[in-house]
């Protein structure tokens, strides 16, 4: 299950694009957490996040937004199980829930 951990408050920036985190976390014993690809989906589009440096259950990344705009965004992943040893089969993306929203003030 996916968590996200982002303010849902930034500031306006001039590249208009605001950082998103979340973290992962599962006790599936067949996940293979290396093949994790989580996508943040605002406004129709897919980001992908990338994972954080040194920490096996955190991604992030940058999403598009305007001042005074409150974008939803939600979370979705591919990843892989191991349903024998020797073979992987993707899992179906994740579902499209909880919905987040972004709110960019002007300052």
């Amino acid at each position: 299950m996916f968590t996200g951990l982002s303010p849902l408050q930034q500031s306006r920036n001039a590249s208009n694009l605001y950082q998103v985190e979340v973290a992962f976390n599962s006790q599936q014993q067949s996940l293979r957490w290396e093949t994790i690809q989580p996508y943040v989906l605002v406004n129709g589009e897919l980001y992908p996040l990338r994972q954080v440096p040194l920490v096996k259950n955190r991604w992030e990344g940058f999403v598009p937004g305007a001042a005074g705009s409150q974008p939803p965004w939600t979370i979705s992943s591919n990843s892989t199980t191991n349903t024998t040893p020797l073979a992987r089969h993707p899992s179906p993306p994740a579902r499209f829930r909880p919905i987040y929203k972004l709110n960019i003030i002007d300052r």
